[in-house]
Order: C-alpha cells, then structure tokens, then sequence
C-alpha cells in the first residue's frame, strides 16, 4: 500500500458503522455530480476521494500527509478563488460610468490571496475547479481569466443570496455562458442606437425650446428605453396580454413619449400651456367645475396598445403616480394581479400569471429609504398577492435631490434590500446599452422560468440638477465637474459602432437629422393647434352624476336559503367544537322575532352580491376569521386544518370569491387592493384594517391616490375600506378610526364616508357600493366599522329589514320623536355613541322626553343636507341642535359638522357639542377615566338630571362645551 493511500485511510478512520453508510451515500452523489453536496463533502472527496467499503479499513492508521497532495490542497483553494470571483466580482465590476469611488474588492479575486501561483493554475484542469467549464477554458489559469472577464465586467452578478439550489446554478450558468443572452445583430444594435438618439435629442429638445421648466430629465441614464423595449417585447412574445408599469417623475416624460407613445405634440402642449385646454389639459387647467383638477404632466399616467405581427399584442399601462416616489409600486402590482385573475366562476379567482407582467422603476435615493417598497417586496410571493414576478430597474443616478448616496442609505448598493427577499441582482454601466440590454434578457428570461422578482440596478448619472431649475454644483462640484466632461452614451455608443464598422457617419448624421425633424414637426403642429390624438388615452372629465339608486333590499326567502345554504358543511369536515355552536345560532336568526347581527348582515351581503355576478376580493389582517372572531368566512377542520369556504359552494353564484390574510402591512396591502380594485372595477374589493387607527401607516395611499385619483388622474374606484372604531375603554391605541382625517379630506364628492349604527344599514351599504363598480359615479367608501356593536342586539336588524328598504344617510332613534313639535333639543350623533344614548334611554322607562329627539348620522360625507331638513321642518319649536361624539372635540366629526349644522339650523336655533374636549391623544388609558367621561357625555346629551345642565368638568379641568 503507497503512502497516500495509507494516509486516505486514516482519513477515514473517524467514520464507522451507520456513519460510513452515511459518508459513502455521500460519495455516491458527489460522484455523479460533485455539486450536488455541501461544500465540506465536496472539499473532502476532492483531496482524498473515495470513502473505504468497510470500518476496518477505515479504522486503519496512516502516516502523515506526504507531499505529492499539495496540488489537491491547491486545487481546493483555487475552487475558493472561482468561488470569490462569483461572489465578489461585482465589486470590482466596471459598473459605474464616472468611476466615483467604488469600493474595490481586488484583494478576494487576487491568486496570491489564496496562495497561488500562474503556475499552479496552468497545472490544474479547469474541470476541477468550475463545474461545467466551456470546452475552451482548459486550465485553472484559463478558469481565473474567464470567470475575472465574466463577473467584472461593465454587467455584474449578484446571485449568492439566491438560496434556491436549480436557480442559483441557472443564474451562474446564464452569467457564465458565452452565447446566454446571445449577442445583439447589427440591425440590432443600429436600432438601439437609434433609440438613443431619441431619447436624447427629446431632452434636448425640452431643454431648450422650455428653458428652465422642470422635467426631471433621464439623460445620464438614456438606455432605460431601450431596456424598457426589450422588456416589453420579451413579456409579449411571452404571451403577456398586459404590461404594468409604474416609476417615479425621474425620465417620466421620455418614458411617456418613447414607450407609451404619447405624441411629442401633446407633450410640447403641457409645457406650452396650449389655448387647448380642454383637450390637452396641462398642469391642472381643466376646470374645476368638471371635478377633475387635473396633475402636472410628469405625474399623469398613460396606456397604448402594443403588437408585433398578426400574434403578438399586449397591452401597455403606466400608472399615475404622485411625487411620493415609491407608492404607486403596491398600486401596479395590484393591476397586474387584477388583469392575471379569470373572476366569473364561483371559487377562487382562476391566476394565470402568464396573463400580465409588473415593471417598476425606481430612484437609488427611494427603494433603500421608504419603507413601501420593503412592505411590497414582503407580498411578492404570497398567496393572496402574488402576480409572478415584477422586474425591478433601479434608474440609479447616484444622488438623492441633493443628497448623496453615503448620506441616504446604510448600505453599500442601494439594491441591497432586495437581497432580504433573495431577488437575483444584476448591475449593469448605464453607458454600455448592450450590457443593459443583456441585463434585461437575463431578467425576463429568469421571471418567465421562476415567476420571481428580479432587480436590474442601473447605474448612471444625473446631467442636470434634480430638477432643471436647480444648480448641482452648489452641492456636488467634483461629480459635475466629470459630468460636464463626459460623453452621452449615444455619443460613446455611437463612436463604437463606427470603430466596429456596424454604422458609418453619413448614416449616424441621417438618423440624427431624421429624429430632429420629427421633434420639430411636433413642435409647429402644437403651435399650430394641431395635435395628434395619438393612440394614448387621455384623461376625460368626469362628470358628478346622482349615485346609483340600483334597489338593494333581497327577498327573505333568498336570503334564508342562503342562509341554510352556509350553514352546511360537506361531510366529514369537523368545524371546530365551539365555533360550530356559534355559527349554528345563526340558522335561526331570519325567523320573525329573531335579529340578524352585523358579521351575518355582512355575509348575507356578500352572498347576494355574488349571485348578482359581481366578483369580490376582501383582505386584511385576520380578514378571513376577523379582527373580532366574527366573520369565520374561511373554516379550518379541527383535525386535518383543511380550509373550507362556505360562499365557494353557494348556489347561483356567479363570481369569483377570494378572502386573504394579508401580511402586517397596511401602505402596500391598500395600496394594492385599490390597483387591483382600478383596474378590475367591476369587482368590489374591500380592505379591512385590524383596527382602524392601522390606516395610519397608510396614510400617503390615502392621501394621494384614494382620495385624490378621481380629481387628478379621473381614476374610478369603489373601493371599500373598513376601520373598526369606537370607544370601548381600552385605551388611546385602536379606539379611534381617525374618522376627522378623511372627513378633511373629503370634497367633491370624492368618497363616502358613513359610520353605521345597524347591521341593516350595513347590508344595504355594501349592496349599494358594490353596484357601483365600473360606473362613472364609482367612488371609495370608508366605513367606520363597530368593535363593541358587533355582538350589541341594538345593532341587529330583522330580516324583513334586510329584505326592505334601502341604506338611509340619516335614522331617527325609534324610541322618541311621537311628537315632533314639542321637540326644543336635537341630539345628532354617529356610530356607537347613538347606541349608547339609547341604552340609557331604555334605562330611564317613564320619563317625558317629548323635547327631545335623537337622529343617527349614518352617512357623513357627502352631507345629507336634504334628509337632515326634512326633520328640522317638523321641528317648529326647536331651540338648539347639540352633535354628541365620544371623540375629542378637535377628532372625530364635530370640525366637519359644525358649519354644516349651522347651515341647516333654523334661526335662532344653537349650535352647541357635547363631548370630550381637545385633546393630542386619542382617548384615555384608563378604564374609570373613560367610564366617567363616557356617562358624563351620555347624560349631558340627555339631560337626564338636573346635575348635568352645567358644564361638566373633564378630568383634565376642561370644560366640555
């Protein structure tokens, strides 16, 4: 036996028994395919290569390492050094075009950091040390040399965080193949050429016809268009019906005019302020009197139709986008979801991810430094939001504003986020367009095969300061100083081609004069007053039609089939012991004498909507079971946790039904719901906050996009957002909805914004909202939903009152009003305060209470002046109007109310408000303060006692009135 085989043995020694099996199974795999195991096995048979077949051979001692193994420790450390150049190579990478700083990690792709000579890589095989090395690469020293060309090139790698074993060896695979993505053809590149040419004269153009007007220019990172029209063309020839695309103002323009295919005279318009204004509206000229305030044009939205031949057609969209950078990306994943899903069977809404493809741009500054797009990355995979894949471009210009990049992220690339969700990385120099354009084939072909994410961080510069009114140098002098000196990439990409004999100068100055030319033409055309429609949509005015009076009662008889209907389970599904008793309380409660509570009101709704054929999609935190252990739409057996939906099974349905979990998150899960909700209008898509003060986090979707789409960007949506409010003693968190933020925020008829007090009123609200959709009066509705009334029988309603009627904006309390001339106080009050007033009413049996009256404000927004005056004209000897809320004076509803009363009010008659007065939080965090506060409220409104016609002192020593 020869030295080394006696060393190998003893190698071995430590492995016997069940653990040789173990080593020698082991070895089997490596032998087929060395890769196929961990590193530590894969190192161990490489330098000492087969196991021994029995223990006592392996037990066998050795002597010590002889020398003729060195070349195996070396082949060892050269694998460690092709491993390090894929894991590090990118930070060597010719990735940045004005070379600023970039970190070099030299040391890690250097032979002699791991001991190596040249001449130790031209001893060992390739084979050895890359798996799957291509047939020319021989040695180690021909492995080093390609892989170093590979991954520090002008594109670079990052795959390592891509814990997926058959996508990380695709990724490598692709980024080491010489012939993946194949090389552009000289029609190819002469067209991408001709696309930058574009691209840059368009900005020019700007520049200098509309000096000093901002525009947030693309030029330093001009190759996203092309990149955009790979994408596109890939998606389509992919079979993607629809390509979603949403980005920040930064390029907006370019991207509008070169992808969209906004004509440039419309474009020339908005800057003009054309005389024709309503046709091209510029930055908010249309009229106000049309309800549509209109936007300024780098924050308007487009779509176009795409085709390539008889076969290939799709559909592009850009969405409307607010200057909050990164929020419209919820938003596009939502309409890519909406145009994926078949909704008109009962069930599940059929996905095809094949169907639509997301496209979001975003700022180097923005994707590290709001939280949005961390909260979107969350939802990219789950099972109520995923679409496929989006492919992410970061247009990375390397300043934020004024703000460079070591002072606006922790981290040394702003695409490292994306690691977190193991999305592969590519980087790629904004001044090689056919390294972008590899970088997106790459891209599209991984999303098409994986239905992930992938992320393209394209790294270029900014010619002009972040808007072009601003002067850069005040802030960074060294990066323009480069700046002023450095060729556009048309210029250096240009030059290329001559070198390369693809294009001579006479053919480069034609397609100069020719892009020129139409630009011009554009020009005159607009100045003329004749522009070209073009096949963008434009926005159109919306008009303020009457809301739907589409009849919304159901006939008893259906809903007590329904009823039954939901209470069957198919055989053998064992629902959980005391959830069963719970819900078979419900078969009787359409009986005459029985009431309906607020979570049945709300399925029976459900139900009849989806036998009418509309499709619905709610989600939320714990929306399947809700907030409150209320809803229970989805049931778990209580020994196998199958899932069972008991409106998938209804009879006559004729539309989809999905309930999803959604993740914690409440800025990426609204905002996706309203994408979803825009683009699919037909559906009526609810989102229902854990409590209602969650909506906080939301707030900027709110802002920008459900309140505001319909005035700026003429979005239609019927989207319904619950929020469990009221003030049930258990502190300032979860009792307030926040009802006062969208009462501030309601006009023009934007929303409806109600706070119910009967599981009637509901049931014929949500009917009501859900016929709404696709319509010209769809609006949102924001509901204050109940915590505490859920269970309360004030708030049940009989079924004859489902199967009757229509939802009402204003109620009168049923236990008073016989004798409306004798009423000299009005109480007018919303939501659980109602409830409360009339328990105490019930309390005080005898009493007379012919001065007194209560009406329950169902609906706030808009105001329903009219109703409110029927009831004030049969108060002929009214002397005040008090509003009561259990809110602080400076929350809830009494700012919105207050003119509004006084408005309405007959002469003489007092305003005056009853509650808790100002405060900075919510409500108290202590029971008895809330107790004593609350009954002191009730009374005073009452005047049940004479104690409580003074003002009241608060705990605080403020004086409620």
């Amino acid at each position: 036996m020869s030295a080394k085989e006696s060393y190998n043995e003893s190698v071995w020694s430590k492995y016997y028994g069940p653990n040789l099996g173990y080593i020698q199974e082991k070895y089997e795999h490596f032998a087929e395919d060395p890769f196929s195991v961990e590193a530590h096995y894969r190192e161990l048979f490489t330098i000492y290569g087969s196991p021994p077949l029995t223990s006592e051979a392996a037990r066998t001692p050795g002597p010590a390492l002889p020398a003729d193994t060195d070349w195996l420790r070396k082949a060892v450390r050269a694998s460690k050094l092709i491993a390090s150049i894929r894991i590090f190579g990118h930070l060597a990478a010719d990735i940045d075009p004005l070379g600023q700083g970039h970190t070099s990690m030299a040391k890690w792709l250097d032979p002699e950091t791991y001991e190596l000579t040249r001449e130790d890589l031209l001893a060992l095989p390739a084979s050895l040390i890359w798996e799957n090395a291509p047939q020319d690469v021989l040695t180690g020293w021909d492995a080093y040399h390609r892989m170093r060309q590979t991954y520090t090139k002008t594109i670079a790698y990052e795959f390592s965080h891509v814990h997926d074993e058959q996508e990380l060896r695709w990724l490598n695979s692709q980024a080491e193949s010489a012939t993946s993505p194949a090389p552009l053809t000289p029609a190819e590149r002469k067209g991408l050429l001709g696309r930058l040419i574009q691209v840059e004269q368009f900005e020019t153009f700007l520049h200098k016809t509309f000096v000093g007007q901002k525009r947030f220019s693309l030029e330093g990172n001009d190759a996203l268009v092309p990149m955009l029209d790979e994408i596109v063309r890939a998606a389509a020839h992919d079979g993607a019906e629809h390509i979603l695309m949403g980005m920040a103002h930064r390029g907006r323009l370019n991207v509008l005019a070169h992808i969209l295919g906004k004509p440039y005279d419309i474009i020339f318009s908005e800057f003009h302020h054309s005389p024709n204004k309503e046709l091209f509206p510029s930055e908010g000229s249309m009229g106000i009197n049309y309800g549509w305030t209109g936007d300024v044009k780098y924050h308007l939205g487009a779509d176009r139709a795409f085709h390539e031949g008889e076969t290939v057609r799709a559909r592009l969209t850009l969405a409307n986008n607010p200057s909050h950078l990164e929020f419209v990306n919820p938003v596009v994943e939502g309409f890519a979801r909406a145009a994926q899903e078949v909704r008109s069977a009962p069930g599940l809404p059929v996905l095809d991810t094949n169907k639509a493809m997301a496209v979001l741009m975003h700022g180097d500054a923005a994707f590290p430094g709001e939280g949005i797009v961390a909260e979107t990355l969350n939802i990219g995979q789950l099972q109520g939001y995923q679409n496929g894949g989006t492919i992410h471009i970061i247009v990375n210009n390397r300043i934020g504003f004024t703000t460079e990049s070591e002072d606006s992220r922790s981290t040394h690339y702003a695409s490292d986020l994306a690691k977190g969700y193991e999305i592969p990385i590519v980087h790629v120099n904004a001044d090689d367009p056919e390294a972008c354009i590899a970088a997106v084939r790459l891209a599209s072909a991984y999303r098409n095969l994986f239905k992930k994410d992938f992320l393209i961080d394209l790294i270029g510069y900014r010619r002009h300061g972040h808007n072009e009114m601003d002067d850069p140098e005040m802030t960074q002098p060294i990066v323009y100083g480069k700046v002023k000196n450095h060729p556009t990439v048309f210029r250096i990409y240009a030059e290329r081609l001559e070198r390369e004999k693809v294009i001579t100068k006479d053919e480069l100055a034609k397609m100069s004069a020719e892009a020129d030319n139409v630009l011009q033409q554009a020009y005159e055309r607009m100045k003329e007053g004749k522009q070209k429609s073009g096949e963008t949509k434009t926005a159109v005015a919306l008009q303020t039609d009457e809301e739907s009076s589409a009849p919304t009662a159901v006939p008893l008889g259906r809903l007590q089939s329904i009823n039954r209907q939901l209470l069957s389970f198919p055989e053998g599904f064992k629902v959980y012991p005391k959830l069963q008793r719970i819900l078979q309380r419900r078969k009787d409660l359409l009986n005459d004498g029985e009431k309906v509570d607020w979570a049945l009101a709300e399925t029976l709704a459900f139900a009849t909507i989806l036998q009418d054929g509309t499709p619905i999609r709610l989600s939320g935190q714990d929306a399947q079971r809700g907030t409150f252990s209320q809803r229970h739409l989805v049931l778990h057996d209580s020994e196998s946790g199958e899932l069972y939906y008991p409106l998938h099974q209804l009879e006559d349905a004729k539309a989809s039904f999905g309930v999803y979990n959604s993740p914690l998150s409440e800025a990426s899960v609204i905002g996706y719901e309203y994408g979803y909700n825009v683009f699919a209008p037909e559906t009526f898509v609810l989102w229902e906050a854990q409590y209602g003060d969650f909506a906080n986090a939301a707030q900027v979707i709110i802002d920008q996009f459900i309140s505001a789409g319909r005035a700026k960007w003429t979005q239609r949506s019927n989207l319904a957002i619950l929020l469990p409010h009221g003030y049930e003693g258990q502190g300032p968190e979860h009792s307030s909805g926040r009802l006062e933020r969208y009462l501030q925020l309601s006009a023009e008829e934007n929303w409806t914004v109600a706070n119910l007090t009967s599981a009637a009123q509901y049931f014929h609200l949500l009917r009501r909202q859900a016929s709404l959709g696709g319509q010209a009066d769809a609006r949102p509705l924001v509901i204050m939903t109940p915590k505490s009334l859920l269970r309360n029988p004030r708030s049940a309603s009989s079924g004859l009152e489902l199967a009757s009627g229509q939802f009402q904006p204003v109620l009168p309390e049923p236990l008073l009003g016989q004798t409306p001339g004798t009423v000299t106080r009005l109480v007018v009050c919303s939501g659980k305060i109602a409830i409360d007033l009339q328990a105490e009413l019930e309390a005080a049996p005898g009493q007379d209470l012919s001065w007194l009256h209560i009406l329950r404000l169902e609906q706030l927004y808009p105001f329903p002046a009219r109703e409110l005056a029927v009831y004030l004209n049969a108060f002929t000897s009214l002397q005040e109007i008090v509003w009561v809320q259990e809110e602080p004076k400076n929350m809830g509803a009494w700012s919105y109310i207050e003119p509004r009363l006084r408005a309405i009010a007959p002469g003489n008659t007092a305003v005056r408000y009853i509650g808790r007065p100002e405060r900075s939080s919510p409500a108290s965090g202590y029971a008895d303060i809330h107790t004593f506060e609350q009954r002191r409220i009730v009374t005073e409104a009452l005047n049940l006692n004479s104690q409580t016609k003074a003002a009241v002192p608060s705990p605080s020593g403020t004086v409620s009135r």
